[in-house]
Formats: C-alpha cells, structure tokens, sequence
C-alpha cells in the first residue's frame, strides 16, 4: 500500500509521489500529522487573484498553508546541531522547516529557484540521519499549472528554472533525500479557482 492510502479527492487534486512508504509511515506512525496533512491539503484551493497579484516574500500559497498547518500545532522549526570532534564542538544548524510536528517535516516550495529542493532534500536527509525526522513532505506545483499561468499571462513569473514537480522528481530518484522517506504534493489544475 502506498499512494493509495490517500482520499481520492487528494490523489484527483495533486500529483502525488512518495519515496520509500511515506504514505504508510505516516498513516501508521503518525496518524494526527497525517490526517492534519490530509485535511489541510483537502480544503485547499488555488486562488485566481493569488495568481495574479504581485509577488512578496512569502506566497499567499505558502501563507494559506502554513497557517492552515500552525493552527493545527505545527510550528516553524531549525534544528539546533552540533558535530563534537576530540571535544571540539563546531555548531551545525540545519535550514529552517516550514511546518513541523512530531517527527515530520514538511516544506512549501511554490515559486522559488529550483536550487531549493536540493536544500529541502539535504535536509530531510541529515534530520533523518539525526533521527529527528521520519518522514519529508513537499508541497509544490505539477507542470500542468503551466497552463493557467499562460492563461493569465503570468507564464514568465512562473519560469522553468522555479520549483516545480519535473524540477523535483529527477532529485528525489537521484537520491536527495537519502534514506529519508519523502511524500511529494503537486497542486494540480483540479485546484484552480476563479475568485
């Protein structure tokens, strides 16, 4: 069982990929992060004016979700580590998660240089190696939204070199999470709504 274990409406709405059995590990092993995951990414929708606004630092995709995600307990979080060599302690801080709560990570990459994921994948990867994460979680777009950006004539914001699944997917088979089991999230066009 794997992907399979997700609503249907989530498997109609993303494109969805995992990695060694994230979708089992999380139902199983974290049954309230996974129903928070479900039921946050099921009540989602793609807002036509967050399209078509101007940009800031932070997306109104990535707002919507993340505030979705902290009212439910989860939190942003860095890591404080260290590596201790003959006494000598270097610090080593990890990047900093958007959402995390009990073992999973789980990061919004919507409109960033694809460079991103290579950080996110790392980072999955060492706190996974750290046994502070047990599973990884990404939420960015499919191809397909390629389309609506055109439609809207926002194609050019929206650049090949941004985050997005065919950016992704080649790192993640190349190993960048590391044994880190990894869930991945493409809003699909399913989710675009006029407003």
């Amino acid at each position: 069982m794997g992907i399979e274990l997700l609503p249907p409406l989530l498997r109609a709405n993303y494109e969805v990929h995992e990695r060694k059995h994230a979708c089992a590990i999380l139902k199983q092993d974290f049954p309230a992060e996974w129903r928070d995951i479900c039921e946050v990414l099921g009540g989602f929708r793609l807002l036509r004016s967050w399209l078509t606004e101007g940009g800031g630092s932070k997306s109104k995709v990535s707002k919507d979700i993340d505030s979705a995600l902290y009212s439910r307990g989860w939190e942003e979080k860095q890591f404080r580590t260290e590596i201790v060599v003959d006494g000598m302690r270097s610090e080593s801080p990890t990047h900093q998660i958007d959402c995390f709560k009990n073992r999973v990570a789980l990061e919004i990459e919507w409109n960033n240089k694809d460079p991103f994921f290579d950080r996110d994948l790392n980072n999955f990867r060492l706190l996974f190696e750290l046994r502070a994460v047990s599973v990884g979680v990404i939420v960015t777009r499919s191809d397909e939204l390629q389309q609506v950006f055109a439609g809207l004539g926002r194609a050019s914001s929206f650049g090949a070199s941004t985050t997005h699944m065919s950016k992704l997917l080649p790192r993640i088979e190349g190993g960048g999470g590391g044994g880190c089991p990894v869930l991945v999230f493409g809003i699909r066009k399913e989710l675009y709504v006029e407003d």
